[in-house]
């Protein structure tokens, strides 16, 4: 099938049992339906900068033939036909001109406000696992250490793919992703005044926080005080954000039928639109 995707989202790379659980992307059909892409080549992420990286594509329309992945029995997941995306077309970059009118029409066509609802969707038969949602309030941007090294196993596999994603014929070794030694979160009450905390695991903050510790010089209080200072004053404090949401289920939670199977997989912040005061 060949699709035409807005993508919209980025992870930030997860070693699981099978590396093409290990990134995904994510975006928005043209009548609005999320769809979710993997596995995306893990050089993709760790050169995001070098040209084929996805994450230079975020919000850009893509064209590419995807097949409904047989293993997964979240409908939005689907894989690549051809791994190696030689069949990617790029269609071009929607701008953020005008509160980013562009952007909304495409990604809030539908939106959720309500969590139970949405985690009612992700039951069966509907087995939802990608949406947009709009918090009533953000109430706190929070984070937590974490371990600074993956674990020995997926030490031993990050090292095995990027010897096999290396190079034409495996021969240049990359550079392994690094461990995020934190952790993000946002609270948030959704419209029935319940309150949630949901892990942002996006590819964006975790390259904001290695950006902001270079710019510190390795001093790790500042740079989270940056990533803090983006993501609280900037986006909820100062008030001139809209903020939604991108909510993602991970398969392994949302198989166990978790009670909440969501994190954020990504931030969507428009400037606020001035409304016109009539008097």
């Amino acid at each position: 099938m060949r699709k035409k995707v807005l993508i919209t989202v980025v992870t930030y790379p997860l070693p699981s049992r099978s590396y093409d659980e290990l990134v995904c992307t994510a975006g928005v059909l043209e009548d609005g339906s999320w769809i979710r892409i993997y596995p995306v080549r893990f050089q993709f992420l760790t050169q995001a900068k070098a040209p084929g990286g996805f994450e230079q594509y975020k919000y850009s329309w893509i064209e590419l033939d995807l097949k409904k992945r047989t293993d997964d029995f979240r409908p939005e997941s689907h894989s690549p036909i051809n791994y190696d995306f030689s069949d990617l077309q790029v269609l071009g970059k929607i701008d953020t001109k005008d509160h980013w009118t562009l952007r909304r029409q495409h990604c809030l066509k539908n939106v959720y406000t309500n969590l139970a609802q949405l985690i009612a969707e992700s039951q069966e038969p509907s087995n939802v696992s990608l949406a947009t949602f709009k918090p009533q309030a953000i109430t706190e941007f929070l984070w937590e250490t974490d371990d600074r090294e993956w674990k020995p196993e997926w030490q031993a596999q990050l090292q095995q793919l990027a010897f096999n994603f290396g190079g034409e014929h495996g021969q240049t070794k990359k550079k392994l992703i690094r461990k995020l030694p934190y952790k993000f979160y946002y609270k948030f009450k959704d419209d029935a005044g319940k309150s949630s905390k949901l892990m942002i695991e996006d590819w964006e903050i975790g390259q904001l926080y290695w950006n902001c510790l270079q710019n510190a010089n390795g001093d790790e209080a500042t740079a989270l005080q940056k990533v803090r200072q983006r993501y609280w004053t900037e986006f909820v404090e100062d008030g001139n954000k809209d903020i939604y949401l991108f909510l993602g289920t991970t398969k392994q939670w949302h198989q166990r039928r978790a009670s909440n199977p969501f994190v954020i997989v990504g931030v969507f912040y428009p400037s606020q639109e001035k409304q016109l005061k009539l008097f």
